[in-house]
């Protein structure tokens, strides 16, 4: 069975984490084959955790509710590929690429790791459902303004970052609805898949 790659993009509260999960579990039953999340969340909270220099400023990014800058981002996603990825893994990523710069590094990596056939998985979500969604979560940066900010930031910088992928060969974007049961929408992932 090859290894297979998959992108996951979605707004925040799309429910993309709890998709990668179920998709990581599914593929692990489906062909026992060991999968690499490369989230860059995880990654950037690891490195916070750290107290270094580094962790100071990427601090005030995360406070300001900003991107991190693309060469960091890189870094932390692709120090995840080098200390977990092998040939046999399959691979998701999460949070990565989020700009049009990085999507063009991100098909540079993925040319390195020899990996084609690319799924990018596109939850897509109402900014009124994500808001809703988001403020039911209460999470201390959720408010409506930081909420607008990081809506923003994903019109602008991150559907850019997956449409650089459009039409490229190797690369196949599936749209899944959403606003759907947490289920439905693994279901329609998994059908969108051929699995």
């Amino acid at each position: 069975m090859q290894p297979q790659t998959f992108v996951f993009f979605g707004q925040v509260g799309s429910g993309k984490g709890t998709q990668v999960k179920l998709l990581t579990d599914f593929l692990k039953v489906k062909d026992g084959q060991e999968t690499v999340y490369a989230g860059t969340g995880d990654g950037f909270r690891q490195l916070i955790s750290s107290g270094s220099y580094t962790a100071d400023l990427v601090k005030e990014y995360v406070n300001r509710g900003e991107l991190v800058p693309d060469f960091l981002t890189d870094a932390v996603f692709v120090n995840i590929l080098i200390s977990n990825l092998s040939a046999e893994k399959n691979l998701i990523t999460d949070g990565y690429p989020r700009t049009a710069p990085q999507s063009m590094i991100f098909e540079e990596m993925m040319k390195f790791f020899k990996r084609g056939d690319i799924k990018i998985i596109y939850i897509e979500l109402s900014e009124e459902e994500a808001t809703k969604r988001n403020l039911l979560r209460g999470r201390h940066d959720d408010t409506k303004e930081g909420l607008t900010k990081r809506f923003n930031e994903y019109k602008n910088k991150v559907i850019p970052s997956m449409n650089y992928f459009n039409n490229k060969e190797n690369y196949t974007i599936y749209t899944i609805n959403g606003e759907q049961s947490i289920e439905k929408v693994h279901q329609d992932i998994i059908k969108a898949l051929n699995f």
